[in-house]
């Protein structure tokens, strides 16, 4: 079969005929030689007025125009950018993406790992918005330790439904409603106003003999007399300088006596309490120096009151 081959080639130019790849060799005098596989043009197609190569593509449009999957062991390198989608690992320190891969900057999912120890400072991350695209962002003014586990800013708002876990050290509480227990674990406060306030008020029940008196029940106490009774007063570590207790003591119906242990009274003499039926008596004490050895100062605020 005759081959029409073109008029004028270029030196190295390839011309293909029905799947067969002929180069033009000027260095042979200037003849035909047949190069490359024999492939028919809708495998490979070379358009060398173009400078295109084809594969599963007659008409090629790019430098290299593959229809189809192609696998690549080695590395590509695009210095002019990856458009389209990209699977598998890239890397590289500069140029860009576009395609589906420009959403890599947003993420519903990220890999954390457990931080419980290391004492350094660290920014919790948020947003501006509850949904949708957001940029992560920090304040300088909020930070955690994981080692303490102190979480710090400068204003803490909104209830605190642990009492026992929220520590506030210095600035200023406004407009603070309590709505549980506060255990101020003896500890000072300062020029306070106080209005419409109550103490706890402890039902010791019946005294029998003995009853050693705690202030930690309450600094406000009642008890019935239902035998005469020796009260020992509060004392140890956790007794402050200051104290006060307040007893109300009702005769149960026969006449009782009372005597309280570590007290001092008014001229050296003790106070008798009332022997009546149903007889209150309130008495008053307060120590000054507290402690494990107290000295207490006793007062008959009130006598048969009943």
């Amino acid at each position: 079969m005759a081959i029409d081959f073109p008029n004028s080639p270029s030196a190295g130019q390839i011309y293909t005929v029905n799947g067969k790849q002929w180069i033009h060799d000027t260095a042979d005098g200037g003849k035909w030689i047949a190069y490359g596989a024999s492939l028919a043009p809708d495998i490979l197609k070379v358009d060398s007025a173009n400078n295109r190569v084809g594969i599963n593509q007659t008409s090629p449009a790019y430098g290299l125009d593959v229809t189809g999957t192609a696998r690549v062991t080695g590395v590509i390198t695009a210095s002019g950018g990856v458009v389209g989608n990209v699977t598998g690992n890239t890397s590289g320190t500069s140029g860009s993406t576009t395609g589906n891969a420009a959403t890599a900057t947003e993420a519903t999912n990220v890999t954390a790992s457990a931080n419980n120890s290391t004492d350094e400072t660290v920014y919790p991350t948020f947003v501006d918005g509850a949904t949708g695209a957001q940029g992560i962002e920090t304040d300088t003014g909020l930070t955690y330790n994981p080692s303490s586990g102190v979480l710090s800013a400068t204003t803490f708002t909104g209830a605190a439904t642990d009492s026992t876990k929220l520590a506030h050290t210095g600035g200023t509480l406004t407009g603070v409603t309590l709505a549980g227990a506060v255990v101020g674990d003896d500890q000072l406060i300062s020029a306070p106003i106080i209005k419409d306030y109550s103490e706890t008020v402890h039902a010791g029940g019946d005294t029998g003999a003995t009853v050693t008196l705690d202030e930690t029940d309450g600094n406000v106490q009642s008890w019935t007399l239902d035998a005469s009774c020796t009260f020992t007063m509060p004392s140890g570590s956790g007794l402050k300088p200051g104290t006060s207790m307040t007893l109300i003591l009702t005769q149960d119906g026969s006449s009782r006596t009372g005597t309280f242990t570590n007290v001092k009274w008014a001229g050296g003499t003790a106070v008798t309490l009332s022997t009546g039926d149903d007889d209150v008596d309130i008495l008053t004490f307060t120590t000054f120096n507290g402690g494990a050895n107290p000295v207490w100062y006793g007062f008959a605020a009130g006598l048969d009151m009943g």
